[in-house]
């Protein structure tokens, strides 16, 4: 499993100013379900650009993320915002029931206890809140050239590589269900049918 080192060494070697991947297609969808004055938790905050969005649209954000490097850009961006750095393993340092949402965006491929980490984000929604998520897809077109096309195998499932696990539309419903979401949403986003860039989904935790 990747280390704290690990992550802040990827951070050191990535320059500043670099805008997240699809940035503009995962800022609307979010906002699309944030409301002024909510409270948002965005885990897995990275440099602080969607926690810029969140406070700008009215929204109170909170980030998180395993790494140091992050969290100083983040700070840098977003002066007085709060923000933690959390364990690998093991629980977030917050509150149950805690915020109105959740965004994780590009987060859950990196993830290896995936179930831990659904909980914990779980854990901190309030009765009725919503997660809120992008990741990779892996529609059918997108598979089928992984499978067929000279070196493309080896080069997305790079041993040596970031992501630790792949989705498609059915398996993510299927995870977000099996750990007690409803209302799951999955569509893919970017790309051309059968080949989409992105997963969007959102979910709500159950009412209590």
């Amino acid at each position: 499993m990747p280390s704290r080192e690990y992550y802040e060494s990827l951070w050191s070697e990535l320059p500043r100013g670099v805008p997240p991947v699809m940035f503009e297609r995962r800022r609307a969808f979010l906002l699309h379900h944030i409301g002024a004055g909510e409270r948002v938790l965005d885990a897995g905050c990275g440099d602080g650009a969607f926690l810029v969005a969140l406070r700008a649209a009215g929204a109170l954000p909170v980030g998180i993320d395993v790494a140091e490097e992050p969290l100083l850009r983040a700070g840098a961006a977003t002066p007085g915002v709060e923000l933690h750095r959390v364990p690998l393993e093991g629980p977030w340092p917050l509150a149950d029931s805690s915020f109105d949402a959740v965004w994780a965006g590009e987060v859950l491929e990196h993830v290896a206890d995936t179930a831990r980490w659904l909980s914990e984000a779980r854990r901190v929604l309030r009765s009725g809140g919503r997660l809120l998520l992008s990741t990779p897809a892996h529609g059918p077109l997108t598979r089928a050239a992984v499978g067929l096309l000279p070196g493309r195998f080896d080069a997305h499932f790079d041993p040596r590589g970031e992501h630790l696990r792949f989705y498609t539309r059915r398996t993510l419903r299927a995870l977000l269900e099996d750990m007690g979401f409803g209302e799951v949403r999955v569509r893919g986003a970017g790309g051309i049918p059968g080949a989409r860039a992105l997963l969007l989904a959102s979910a709500r935790r159950a009412r209590f």
